[in-house]
């Protein structure tokens, strides 16, 4: 199970720097680490989420080349908390997930432009938020809802097996 965990990090990290390109649309690029912490959180819980995000922000830092450390924070908080609030808020339901996913590609966003911005970095917030964030999000719910539906579609194929 541990093993499965790890591939899934790193197949999301990994997608990021190969897929995510040929999927980019008008200069937008799906969040593919953030998708699959997310989803993984809200299956396994805050102690996953956290590592999980924690790995995948790590790996998209170092490949990146900005900040380190900047993602891994952000992506281990988002893992986290909303690994804690899946339980209450039945985070197995897709109408969970997507809308959810998209708020949390908001909030991720903002976390990120205020570590940045202890750093001094010149973005403006409402270009950021316009051009950046906002695009972004909606691109990570569509995204995502077809990974939910896909992994339903998954879950009701081996449910029906013998």
């Amino acid at each position: 199970m541990r093993t499965l965990l790890a591939l899934t990090v790193f197949g999301g990290s990994i997608a990021s720097a190969t897929v995510a390109p040929a999927l980019r649309i008008a200069d937008v690029t799906p969040d593919i680490p953030l998708i699959v912490v997310v989803l993984l959180a809200l299956r396994r819980g805050g102690e996953v989420g956290c590592v999980a995000g924690f790995v995948a922000g790590l790996i998209q830092d170092a490949a990146g080349g900005g900040l380190i450390g900047v993602q891994a924070l952000t992506k281990a908080l988002i893992g986290f908390g909303i690994g804690l609030l899946g339980r209450q808020l039945r985070g197995t339901q897709p109408l969970v997930q997507v809308p959810g996913l998209v708020l949390l590609t908001v909030v991720e966003g903002l976390a990120r432009f205020a570590l940045l911005q202890m750093f001094h970095f010149p973005a403006p917030f409402g270009e950021l938020m316009a051009y950046v964030v906002l695009p972004q999000a909606l691109y990570n719910g569509f995204l995502g809802a077809a990974l939910v539906l896909a992994l339903a579609w998954t879950e009701s194929l081996r449910g029906s097996t013998p």
